[in-house]
């Protein structure tokens, strides 16, 4: 099966997603900087933390397909999945809002956070099985370390929250745990880019 209308309704999902969150957003009623961070302050950081989580996704799902022109049943599947645990991060993000960063909504986060990592490894993997032993996608990907280690430093996140999650320190400590890994996604990885620009210089000659 081809991956346009996977593409497309992913990138429809991917959207909705982000116009869900920012709708989530006070209005404040006075129109100063003090009543903006009264207000919506704790809203928007973890609206930005949000959004940068979802472009990574939509970002890292774009690279990948460029590597795929053909994906089985398995994947299609793989993919619902990834969208099941994304489509949660208004939610969980919301609610981590509205509880001011208190212990549990925010390991609940973490918890969504974590899910959308294990689902779109399983998808990754999905694609690599059906491409089978020459892989293009499996030798972009390579040892992909920092997909090994997003999840590790989201359990900390998360057994910090739970832990320590009654002190302001403690989430702050849990809360960073997870900007880490959105930083180092932030970082520019062309190992697939790489991929794709040697399949094209193939095939001008």
């Amino acid at each position: 099966m081809s991956t346009s209308r996977l593409e497309a309704f992913s990138d429809g999902v991917l959207a909705i997603i982000i116009t869900i969150m920012v709708l989530e957003l006070s209005v404040p009623e006075k129109h100063t900087f003090a009543a903006l961070w009264d207000t919506t302050g704790l809203g928007l950081l973890s609206y930005a933390l949000s959004f940068v989580y979802v472009g990574i996704y939509w970002n890292n799902h774009h690279h990948m397909f460029q590597l795929t022109e053909q994906i089985s049943g398995a994947a299609l599947w793989a993919n619902l999945h990834l969208l099941f645990w994304l489509s949660l991060i208004p939610f969980s993000t919301a609610w981590m809002d509205e509880g001011s960063f208190t212990k549990t909504p925010t390991v609940v986060y973490g918890v969504n956070l974590l899910g959308a990592a294990v689902a779109y490894f399983i998808l990754q993997a999905a694609i690599i099985r059906y491409q089978g032993r020459q892989s293009t996608l499996r030798n972009a990907v390579g040892s992909d370390t920092k997909g090994r280690v997003s999840p590790a430093l989201y359990i900390a996140g998360i057994v910090v929250a739970a832990l320590f999650g009654d002190s302001t320190l403690g989430i702050i400590v849990a809360v960073g745990f997870y900007v880490i890994v959105a930083i180092l996604w932030l970082i520019p990885d062309q190992r697939i880019e790489h991929v794709i620009a040697a399949r094209a210089d193939i095939g001008d000659d």
